[in-house]
């Protein structure tokens, strides 16, 4: 789960920039390097930014780093 925490910290620094975006979160996540892109795309297939906000990210160990709205931040979760 550390890799999930460590991507909640990097997205949660740019999150905080009033123009935050998919195409910012994408693009941080990418740079982390322990994303596991296929099953990101598979978590998110049905993903609707109007309604649910920010893609989930699905991390090399399983864990996700996922948007909490009500929070309006990044965290990391377990499997």
């Amino acid at each position: 789960m550390a890799q999930a925490h460590d991507l909640a910290n990097a997205l949660n620094a740019v999150a905080r920039s009033a123009s935050f975006s998919n195409t910012q979160a994408r693009a941080t996540a990418r740079k982390h390097g322990h994303v596991d892109w296929p099953a990101t795309k598979a978590e998110n297939q049905d993903f609707n930014p109007e309604v649910d906000g920010f893609e989930t990210f699905v991390m090399e160990d399983g864990s996700r780093c996922a948007w909490v709205p009500g929070q309006g931040k990044y965290a990391g979760r377990g499997r």
